[in-house]
C-alpha cells in the first residue's frame, strides 16, 4: 500500500517523500478527500488544535529521522506533505500512516476507510 523511497532522486534532487502511496484504490480516496477541500478543514483544525498540531510534530519528526538513515539532506528540505503546520498532502501523510503513526494520515484513513483488499480496486468504491 506505500513503499519506502531513497531520498534523493536519480539526479540527485531530494524526492518529495520518503513513503509514497502506491495503493490505487487509496491515492482514489485521498485525491478525492484533497478536490474537496479536506486539506484546507485539517489546517483550520491544526491552527486551533495545539495537540493535534503537536502530534504531527512529533510524525515529521520521526519521518526525518527515518529519512535521515538513509542519507540526510541538507539543506533540509521541506517536510513532507507540508510540515507540522500545514497540511499540503494528503496522500503523503497517508502513505506515512501506513508504515509509522502520522495523526493527518489517520484521520485521512478513517475518512475514506481501510480498503477491502479482498475486492478487486476497480469494483471498489
Amino acid at each position: 500500500m506505500a513503499i519506502e523511497n531513497h531520498p534523493r532522486l536519480e539526479d540527485g534532487s531530494p524526492f518529495p517523500t520518503l513513503y509514497w502511496l502506491t495503493c490505487p484504490l487509496l491515492v482514489k480516496r485521498a485525491s478525492r478527500l484533497e478536490s474537496e477541500g479536506w486539506m484546507e478543514q485539517l489546517n483550520e483544525r491544526l491552527t486551533g488544535d495545539p495537540a493535534l498540531r503537536h502530534r504531527l510534530a512529533v510524525a515529521v519528526d520521526d519521518l526525518r529521522r527515518a529519512r535521515d538513515e538513509h542519507e540526510v539532506l541538507e539543506p533540509v528540505p521541506a517536510p513532507p506533505g507540508g510540515g507540522p503546520d500545514r497540511v499540503k498532502c494528503l496522500h503523503a501523510h497517508l502513505a506515512h500512516h501506513l508504515v509509522s503513526p502520522n495523526p493527518i494520515g489517520a484521520l485521512v484513513l478513517s475518512q475514506s476507510g481501510f480498503p477491502d483488499c479482498r475486492l478487486a480496486c476497480a469494483e471498489s468504491p
